[in-house]
């Protein structure tokens, strides 16, 4: 179950490009011969067109169409019947139309002695059919079956540009300010530092501090949520974020192929090249079950002339070609990979990247998550939560507590101030003396005042409750005159969304422990709080490594949330690594398998709703097709089915597959 973390980082790297050409894998082709067998794809899809090019270029299968209706409508509308070879002529002229494109793939793989592809089975049963008389089935085999390739072919590019154009919004041109005029300039040409100007309704084509005093942004493109982000002068803002309100300046701290936006795209594109084990268990079964179909259409065709006294060859062979035709995988084919292309686009939608479509099962089956606290499920921000003051003057305790705290850069001291306000007027601090490990000592009105912990009451022997000593958050104890005066408890602020993920995860029976770095008495509070089953605190990263270990027992399904560095390993080894995005270190996101971009918890019950869909999904296509595929080739085998119900049952269940495919690109999670 374990998984080292270099063989999880190097399961794909093409592009979704090259990842589309997978709809029509899977009929025995191996990776010796794969760049000579892309070529064929882009051919195929290149003549195709998909839902690229537009209906001009289909006029060869538009035609022979158009000849099979009429000629269908002259024999059995008017029953009028061309006299041979004039019919003859027509049909071979509207096959070729219709089936130049597959003749042609048939030929190209037959010279590489690759017999056992959809394309030389369907060349074979169509050439067959003519060679027994029955001219338009043979058509409407090819004609249909073109028909259905289109379909594929335009579904599949549906699925590539909804997930390529959904992330690919990075601004062609960018204001940047030189020698003190503004110019447009391409964002590839920035340089680290530069200064440059965003106007309202723009994206931020790159990685930057604002210069602005304060901004409106909206983040839907990183994050997947539409609602304004108010940053301050200093905060981070991210490339394919929208300037809502008045032009800005940004200060530029990452080239554009560094940005943020450009590696979420980077990480989209990769993720449709790593198969599931859904679609590899498929190409293994397409790669067997194509040559044992051909070996049962010869044997439907031969092995009753031991059995049957009045065996009539052109009979069987006909049957024999039913069966060739309604064998052909295409609907397992391209409806699997276009599942899962579905459901990294739903997710990348939610704010959620998922680095691989294997990731997608992977997170279906999960029992068990692991989770770190700071930034993860807390907002790794202090905040103040309590001031208590023993004369009952809470403003007063705060007031003199922030004039003592204002030239400290202590992230204590900074939660301290943001609550005290920004129009706050610190008084005059005299003798001002910062006690390592213990806090601050200084003079404010004549009135020698403490602002630390029980070490600093201790050290000037200032008597305190010492019940203060086991409460869970940090306690900021003030004295004055060396008299206990209150004090200020300051925590870690826990994410509004937090509880709502555990109680959903809970609802999912899905396990829920957390690591912390931080002491066991603050991690049991926060894990009481939101109902977490089991909380570890007091954890170095080899701690959060080895307790994970010991959490992966067999038939554990684990997935590991996280965002700093001393995460990364524990994400690495877990079955899924999940890293909050939004304020997550690189190498967290860089080694995590899938990205919440928005650090909400809840994300994590989307991203495996969003895998349980896909699952289910693409298990409906391959049992939807094989009870289709099997009757139909009971029925042909035994003289029921025609050429005719062979085709349309193979296309008709194609599109079925395709269309309840993309079903998972509409859906709400």
């Amino acid at each position: 179950m374990q998984q080292q973390p270099e063989q999880k980082r190097n399961e794909g790297t093409a592009t979704v490009a090259a990842a589309a050409t997978v709809h029509h894998d899977g009929h025995g082709n191996t990776k010796q011969d794969a760049d000579e067998h892309d070529h064929d794809h882009d051919d195929h899809d290149h003549d195709h067109g998909g839902a690229d090019a537009g209906w001009k270029s289909h006029w060869p299968l538009l035609s022979s169409l158009a000849i099979l209706v009429l000629m269908l409508v002259m024999e059995y509308g008017f029953h009028i019947i061309p006299p041979f070879p004039v019919d003859l002529v027509v049909y071979v002229a509207a096959y070729l139309l219709a089936g130049y494109n597959v003749l042609n793939l048939a030929f190209r793989k037959a010279k590489r002695f690759d017999f056992f592809n959809e394309f030389f089975l369907m060349s074979v049963a169509t050439v067959g059919a003519f060679a027994i008389g029955s001219y338009s089935e043979a058509v409407a085999v090819m004609v249909f079956y073109s028909i259905g390739e289109w379909f594929q072919d335009a579904a599949v590019n549906k699925a590539k540009k909804s997930i390529k154009a959904l992330l690919d919004i990075r601004p062609e041109e960018v204001t940047v300010i030189r020698d003190g005029q503004p110019l447009l300039q391409h964002p590839s040409s920035i340089t680290l530092n530069e200064i440059i100007r965003v106007k309202p309704g723009e994206k931020l084509a790159l990685d930057g501090l604002l210069e602005t005093a304060t901004a409106s942004f909206n983040t839907a493109a990183l994050t997947g949520e539409s609602k304004p982000d108010t940053k301050m002068k200093g905060d981070a803002v991210f490339a394919g974020m929208i300037n809502l309100e008045k032009l800005v300046e940004v200060k530029v701290i990452a080239l554009f192929k560094d940005s943020k936006l450009s590696k979420i795209l980077e990480m989209v594109q990769d993720a449709t090249a790593r198969k599931s084990q859904t679609q590899l268990f498929i190409s293994r079964f397409a790669k067997i079950y194509t040559p044992i179909v051909f070996a049962l259409a010869i044997a439907v065709c031969l092995v009753p002339y031991f059995f049957t006294g009045d065996y009539n060859f052109q009979v069987w062979f006909y049957r024999a070609l039913v069966f060739l035709v309604i064998s052909c995988p295409c609907a397992l084919v391209v409806s699997i990979p276009l599942g899962y292309f579905g459901g990294i686009g739903l997710a990348s939608r939610n704010g959620i990247l998922f680095k691989g479509s294997n990731f997608l099962d992977v997170v279906s089956r999960l029992n068990m998550i692991v989770m770190d606290k700071t930034g993860t499920l807390t907002k790794g921000v202090f905040s103040l939560q309590e001031v208590v003051a023993v004369d009952g003057n809470e403003q007063a305790l705060i007031a003199t507590t922030a004039s003592l705290e204002a030239n400290s850069t202590h992230p204590i001291a900074r939660a301290i101030l943001a609550y005290a306000g920004k129009d706050f007027q610190h008084a005059t601090v005299e003798n001002l003396e910062e006690i390592a490990g213990h806090g601050l000592k200084g003079t404010i009105d004549n009135k020698a005042v403490l602002a630390g912990n029980a070490k600093l009451m201790n050290k000037f022997a200032v008597v305190f409750p010492k019940e203060l000593t086991r409460l869970s958050d940090t306690i900021v104890m003030v004295a004055i005159n060396g008299e206990y005066a209150g004090y200020l408890r300051i925590a870690d602020e826990i994410k509004p969304d937090a509880k709502q993920a555990i109680d959903a995860l809970h609802k999912l029976n899905i396990r829920t422990v957390m690591l912390s770095g931080d002491k066991q008495s603050v991690v049991d509070h926060v894990a009481k709080e939101l109902g977490i089953d089991q909380a570890f605190g007091d954890l170095l990263p080899e701690g959060k490594l080895e307790k994970l270990q010991q959490l992966q027992a067999p038939g554990n399904h684990i997935a590991f949330v996280g965002d700093g560095v001393n995460d990364a390993p524990v994400v690495a080894l877990a079955d899924a690594g999940i890293a909050m995005g939004g304020l997550g270190s690189d190498a967290t996101i860089e080694t995590a398998d899938i990205v919440i971009q928005n650090d909400e918890p809840s994300k994590i019950v989307t991203a495996i709703n969003i895998g349980k869909i896909t699952r289910r999904i693409v298990w409906q296509n391959i049992i939807i097709a094989m009870v289709v595929k099997v009757i139909v080739l009971l029925l042909g085998a035994g003289g029921i089915a025609t050429l005719w119900e062979a085709v349309i049952a193979d296309v008709g269940v194609a599109l079925i597959a395709i269309f309840n495919a993309v079903r998972i690109q509409q859906m709400k999670v």
